[in-house]
């Protein structure tokens, strides 16, 4: 039987990816209604998406990267897993640096 690819290791690298997406759009709201004050508000709301999303990537590639240790074989998608986590902590903290950003202009 072949391997066959982790679900979870796939939703962690979309999640991730979503992640860093959300992160941008965080950074254009944010730095674009920065001096008529409502850039911060919209960018802390998209903030939350964003912070939510990586958390998850993170929690499935964790999860995934256990699971095909254990399956002996039976799983495959060990880098996909691992890009949802990298990328799940990138786009936290982009959206992070974006609401500074935001904050200070």
């Amino acid at each position: 039987m072949p391997p066959t690819v982790s679900g979870q290791s796939v939703g962690g690298m979309v999640s991730g990816i979503l992640s860093i997406l959300v992160s941008l759009v965080v950074g254009c709201f944010g730095l674009a209604g920065a001096r008529q004050g409502w850039g911060p508000l919209v960018g802390g709301a998209f903030a939350v998406l964003a912070v939510t999303v990586g958390l998850a990537a993170i929690g499935l590639g964790w999860f995934s990267v256990r699971q095909i240790t254990r399956s002996a074989g039976r799983l495959t998608g060990r880098g996909m897993a691992v890009t949802g986590i990298v990328c799940g902590a990138v786009g936290m903290v982009l959206t992070a640096l974006a609401m500074v950003l935001a904050l200070m202009i």
